[in-house]
């Protein structure tokens, strides 16, 4: 592995994200709560940040729409 100026160079190593890749990333995101069965209009509602976190947990995301779909 090298040492080189190449590694140094941060934005030629790791390029920026698009705002079109992360719009892409979002959707994406938010699809998958709605396969995880909530409601798209409540995933409609949310933030982007409030996504990413139900995002990564699935189970927690499914205990949810379980326990509102009992009542």
């Amino acid at each position: 592995m090298g040492t080189g100026r190449t590694l140094r160079k941060e934005s030629h190593v790791r390029p920026c994200k698009t705002p079109a890749g992360k719009a892409r990333k979002n959707a994406a995101q938010r699809r998958r709560l709605v396969k995880f069965g909530m409601a798209e209009e409540d995933v409609k509602l949310m933030g982007d940040e409030a996504v990413r976190v139900m995002v990564q947990r699935p189970t927690l995301v499914k205990k949810l729409v379980a326990k509102k779909t009992a009542k």
